[in-house]
């Protein structure tokens, strides 16, 4: 098996059962702020653009570049999907023009023309923007394991699929704290330092679980080319920044020693056999080390061919085309009312500061947004560019995740810990993505999981991505029916009149005593 890194988590895997294109990223993410390092923006990308299977992990701008896959990639590529609650890589790219899908299951390895392909996914609200991924290829001979940013917890899968000859994993941040918030220089010192250990130390433990005798750091770190967040940039292997490069993290692989680590660059080849790897780079052994050595100047001459795109970029932001309050009361209120989890979970107030886009207040317990009056306390607040803002309006983006926090360019303030809550309200700011995390999160309670429904006692989430069926669910001649999606169901048996791979839970209430402390209808 042959490997051709591309940069960041961008692979192109040639085996002798077909070629694989996985997560390429060459354009800027986030608002211009990410950039590929090191840089792969002198990179002929002709050899690696026919691929006969694409894998996306998942649907973070860093691992969908999609002016890349709109504008470079072939059409006519297998995508091999990952089992994701609602089907975003596949609903992306259909958009772009692939056509082509193999559906996997979680875990399951599935067979394509010889080759064995495992993706191991996870779909808990914050797993990416709701779900991420890695892939395990076998071409007969030897195995690896892809696992770029995900972080599987079930490792019987990945086990039995083994053992690993090559293991690509990341290491370094991937997000936006706790730079972005107003915290005392000393602490956020303090917070930097101990979270640059722990991303490290937690991917050493994924590699030591892992096993594979040769491991290779990928998926990051970013650079950042804009001048605003220049000093976002580790040049001086600074222990206050997350954002380490490959050679910080291959020094403490060395120093565990239980297994060997390899430093790639955008083009590095790697020949994997049996328990070997071989990495040959497109350059001389020192012009490679001066990538990271002087990394400051490799950044300075990225930056002088990309500063014109990037101006432009910045340029084109919308201002004043917008009015934000009214179009945030439509868009959000309606997710509001529907957040019941979600609205527990954060139950307080969330101040958006947009400058001269006004003060804008979302409150979790009336579930309203509104104008701040200047004077009620809020336990969490906001600092954005109203253009930022403004875009996701126009571009109705449900995942603000993806788009305005990953671009590092806001400030963040909070009273009290982190809220996991919070966050996964801004990527879940539709209908049908707050009702798969309201599911998720009623799982985690058992006691919620059942309603009343026209004699019979059925789970409260649909089974096909987890509509509240209390809200959304009618009952007409004996047949369910989720109005989110259109589902229908038979009252009686529970059997999916959609689907066959889907069944509704479904018990007479006779036969159901005692098992739900409390009831709904179906049409509260």
């Amino acid at each position: 098996m042959r490997v051709t890194f591309l940069g960041h988590a961008g692979m192109y895997i040639e085996t002798k059962h077909g070629t694989v294109l996985c997560d390429p990223f060459f354009n800027p993410a986030y608002f211009g702020s990410w950039y590929p390092y090191p840089a792969n923006d002198l990179m002929d990308v002709a050899p690696y653009v026919n691929p006969d299977y694409l894998f996306l992990s998942h649907t973070h701008l860093d691992h969908f570049d999609e002016t890349f896959l709109r504008d470079k990639v072939n059409k006519g590529a297998t995508v091999l999907l990952p089992d994701h609650p609602l089907g975003l890589v596949e609903k992306w790219l259909r958009k772009l023009g692939y056509s082509d899908f193999v559906q996997t299951r979680n875990g399951e390895t599935t067979e394509v023309d010889g080759l064995k392909v495992m993706i191991t996914s996870l779909v808990a609200p914050a797993d990416g923007p709701l779900g991420d991924s890695g892939l395990s290829l076998d071409d007969g001979e030897v195995r690896i394991f892809n696992q770029n940013d995900s972080r599987p917890v079930d490792f019987e899968a990945l086990d039995a699929f083994g053992p690993y000859d090559v293991h690509f994993l990341q290491y370094s941040g991937a997000i936006w704290y706790p730079m972005v918030y107003r915290f005392p220089q000393k602490m956020k010192d303090a917070l930097s330092t101990k979270k640059r250990v722990t991303q490290m130390e937690r991917a050493l433990r994924y590699a030591e679980q892992i096993g594979a005798p040769h491991i290779i750091p990928s998926a990051g770190p970013p650079c950042f080319l804009d001048d605003d967040l220049w000093h976002l940039n580790d040049f001086d292997r600074d222990p206050t920044n997350i954002f380490p490069d490959a050679t910080v993290f291959l020094d403490l692989v060395e120093k565990a020693g239980f297994t060997r680590g390899h430093l790639v660059i955008p083009e590095s080849v790697i020949e994997i056999t049996p328990g070997h790897a071989e990495v040959t780079h497109p350059m001389p052994d020192d012009e490679v080390m001066a990538i990271f050595t002087d990394k400051r100047g490799h950044l300075e001459a990225y930056k002088a061919r990309q500063i014109d795109d990037l101006n432009a970029l910045k340029a084109s932001w919308p201002r004043g085309e917008v009015e934000i309050l009214p179009a945030l009361q439509a868009w959000f209120e309606p997710v509001l009312e529907i957040a019941d989890q979600t609205a527990v979970g954060i139950d307080d107030l969330l101040l958006m500061d947009l400058g001269d886009g006004g003060q804008i207040v979302i409150d979790f317990v009336e579930r309203k947004v509104y104008e701040w009056d200047g004077v009620t306390p809020t336990r969490f607040r906001f600092e954005i560019d109203r253009s930022l803002v403004e875009y996701c309006i126009l571009n109705h983006e449900e995942d603000w995740v993806n788009t305005i926090f990953l671009s590092c360019r806001f400030e963040a303030e909070r009273k009290g810990q982190y809220n996991e809550f919070l966050y996964s309200f801004f990527k879940c700011l539709s209908p049908e993505r707050i009702q798969y995390a309201e599911g998720y999160y009623v799982e985690q309670r058992p006691d919620e999981n059942l309603m009343e429904c026209e004699g019979y006692m059925i789970q409260r989430r649909c089974p096909h991505l987890k509509a509240d069926l209390s809200r959304f669910g009618e009952v007409q001649d004996g047949v369910l029916t989720c109005t989110l999606h259109g589902w229908q169901f038979d009252l009686a048996t529970g059997t999916c009149l959609t689907s066959d791979d889907r069944k509704l839970f479904t018990r007479p209430i006779d036969d159901a005593i005692d098992t739900a402390p409390s009831t709904v209808s179906a049409d509260d």
